[in-house]
């Protein structure tokens, strides 16, 4: 993700800098810099994490426990997990 397309996907959902700073659990000024590109004279690179934070943020993925997601309520789930449904049974299982 480059800053022209983090800059994008900040507005294609509405929110202004210190709301997606909030939301990615960052300042608003790392946003500043990430949609510029630079921090000073220095080029700044959008970080791995921040990029797949973003794609969960516009799939509607809020929070994450490390076993489930927890979705926007406005949003819907994109796939039907079936995988998951196995894991949740087994889960189950071992604990009976």
């Amino acid at each position: 993700m480059d800053s022209p397309e983090f800059k994008a996907w900040r507005k294609s959902l509405g929110l202004k800098q210190k709301e997606a700073a909030e939301k990615l659990g960052l300042k608003k000024r790392m946003i500043q810099y990430y949609e510029t590109g630079r921090r000073g004279s220095k080029k700044v690179v959008i970080p791995k994490t921040v990029e797949l934070a973003c794609y969960a943020l516009s799939i509607g993925v809020e929070g994450f426990d490390g076993t489930s997601t927890k979705q926007a309520s406005a949003a819907t789930p994109h796939r039907d997990d079936k995988a998951g449904d196995k894991k949740s049974s087994v889960r189950s299982q071992q604990a009976a």
